[in-house]
Order: C-alpha cells, then sequence, then structure tokens
C-alpha cells in the first residue's frame, strides 16, 4: 500500500511539473483558464522511443541482461541468462556456442522467448531462432562484444548467430496503460 501511495504521488508530480515551463510558471498564465494537458517529452531512459525493433534492441541492450527460454526435446523449459544482442543485416540477433544445451534444443524447437525488465518495465519477446553461419554475422556480433573473443572466434566451429523470425515484441509497464507491440 506505502509504495502504490508513493508511485500515486510521484506520477501526480511528474504531472503538475510538466504543465510547467523551465522558469516554474505556468504557461499561459493570466489567459484562458482551459484544462492543460501533460506535454510529450523525449523518451527518458529505457523508453521505447517508437515501436520498432530498434526499440526492441535498445531497451535489451539498455537492460544489460535478459533470460531466454527453450524447451528440452522431452517438453521441460528451460531459461537462462544471456547478454548478447545486436543487429545484423536488418534482423536482431542473439549468440551462444554450437556446443551448448540451448544450442541443441533450438535445433529441435527453434521457438523460444526472452524477457528483461529496468525496474519499471518489462519485454518479452517471442518468435523462432533462426541459426546463420555466415562469417560475417558472426564477426559482427563478436565485433559488438570483444570481451567475448577469448572463448568465440567467427571462424570456428563452436561460434553460433541466431536471428528472430516471425518476432512479437510487448513491452508492459507497472505504470498501467496498454502494452505496446512490435512485430517484425
Amino acid at each position: 500500500m506505502k509504495k502504490h501511495l508513493i508511485f500515486v504521488l510521484a506520477i501526480a508530480l511528474a504531472l503538475v511539473f510538466s504543465c510547467r515551463n523551465g522558469e516554474g510558471k505556468e504557461k499561459g498564465a493570466g489567459k484562458s483558464a482551459k484544462p492543460k494537458t501533460a506535454e510529450v517529452t523525449k523518451p527518458a531512459k529505457n523508453e521505447p522511443k517508437e515501436e520498432s525493433m530498434q526499440s526492441v534492441y535498445e531497451f535489451i541492450k539498455e537492460c544489460k541482461t535478459y533470460y531466454l527460454a527453450t524447451v528440452e526435446e522431452n517438453g521441460q523449459p528451460r531459461v537462462r541468462p544471456f547478454g548478447t544482442i545486436d543487429i545484423f543485416d536488418g534482423k536482431l540477433y542473439i549468440q551462444t556456442g554450437k556446443k551448448k544445451n540451448v544450442s541443441k534444443q533450438l535445433a529441435a524447437n527453434p521457438k523460444a522467448e526472452l524477457c528483461c525488465f529496468d525496474g519499471k518495465k518489462w519485454l518479452r519477446l517471442s518468435g523462432e531462432l533462426v541459426n546463420d553461419d555466415r562469417v560475417e554475422a558472426k564477426k559482427h556480433m563478436l565485433d559488438n562484444y570483444p570481451n567475448l573473443r577469448g572463448m568465440y572466434n567467427e571462424n570456428d566451429n563452436n561460434t553460433q548467430v541466431l536471428y528472430f523470425k516471425n518476432a512479437t515484441a510487448v513491452f508492459t509497464s507497472f505504470g498501467g496503460g496498454e502494452p505496446k507491440t512490435v512485430k517484425f
């Protein structure tokens, strides 16, 4: 109850201040007494700028860690933390190793879902993960995550990059409002 009250007060204060200009004076003071509405400002940190694959990428990148869910052959779900996300050739990619169970699970069933949370909003991204064996795709990922080069190399037989196909991303917030959906 106390957290809820603090949250409501924070929103009320934000609305009050959004209706004021930089000098603290109400806009249009002394003019007609029309009701004021909050102005749209540039998105806050982790706020999707627009509903696009780019906004999905930026949100995941900002969260740093996401959790990827796959299914074993016996139907047992498996979830594990990941940290790699990349856009290459107009597609959203993740990276893993071919020797890992996650790779074997995705080969048997390419349907997967990832989830990440920034403390206020969360994203669920589901779709099929498609393997891309091109050296250029692997190199692009590893160039963006140079700390992985101690374990992976675009020319080894282990590095695997996969991109989302038939993807649906849903942004949801504790603050309410309608979830925002992105398909790509």
